[in-house]
């Protein structure tokens, strides 16, 4: 993994003539660990679309080349290293195994690498008892996981997690964290969308709140749930 810094000037996106977000400046730098928050329909998953290529702005310039978007959905994004997790991760018709090997296609690793790189993320996951189940036999939050061993076995320079946790469980969320903390051990940085907070938000240390169609940046982040009656700052 090559460590990458994402930066974008002058984004925007616009539907028809509603504007939906302006971002004059936006940095991403290794190591950083981003929640991404606002209210729903503010634009988060679309932000998330442009950053990973999937989507292209209506204005603005991004300093990463575009995989294709078939490639970033499956988690192969060619020399950017830029992966995006969607809630309903796009898996292939095939067993749990061969679509978390997939991401590893292309990347010059050899099959027995790519054996036991898949086996491992499968088993930091909890599926590994799964690996050779066909792909439509599990259920939303397994197919979750499957995206993030395939991720991780990818090992990319940028995660941009879009409500992956959504379906999960403490358990799972806390595996999906120990992957993500070692992605940033290497030099991988995160932005990260959630409904509710958790363990992967508690980890991160920044806060991007989108509102009012602009990008508030808050680098230090505190994640206060309702036991100790305060709000995110």
């Amino acid at each position: 993994m090559s460590q990458i810094t994402l930066e974008a000037v002058d984004l925007s996106v616009k539907y028809k003539h509603r504007l939906l977000f302006h971002i004059p400046s936006l940095k991403l730098c290794p190591g950083d660990a981003v929640y991404l928050s606002g209210q729903n329909g503010i634009g988060k998953t679309t932000l998330l679309k442009v950053l990973a290529g999937i989507q292209r702005p209506s204005s603005g310039s991004l300093n990463l080349a575009r995989a294709s978007w078939l490639q970033r959905l499956a988690g192969f994004t060619g020399q950017s290293g830029v992966i995006y997790m969607h809630q309903s991760p796009y898996l292939f018709d095939g067993s749990v195994i061969e679509n978390v090997a997939y991401g590893l296609k292309g990347k010059h690793v050899c099959q027995r690498k790519q054996r036991q790189l898949t086996m491992q993320a499968l088993r930091m996951i909890g599926l590994e008892s799964l690996s050779h189940e066909h792909i439509s036999v599990l259920s939303g939050g397994e197919k979750q996981k499957v995206a993030m061993a395939r991720a991780w076995a990818i090992n990319p320079s940028i995660l941009l997690m879009d409500e992956s946790c959504a379906n999960l469980d403490v358990e799972a969320i806390n595996a999906q964290k120990i992957m993500v903390d070692d992605l940033r051990d290497r030099g991988a940085s995160l932005v990260l969308t959630s409904h509710h907070p958790n363990t992967l938000t508690d980890g991160c240390n920044q806060q991007w709140l989108l509102e009012n169609q602009r990008l508030i940046h808050k680098p230090k982040l505190n994640i206060i749930n309702k036991d100790n009656h305060a709000f995110a700052s």
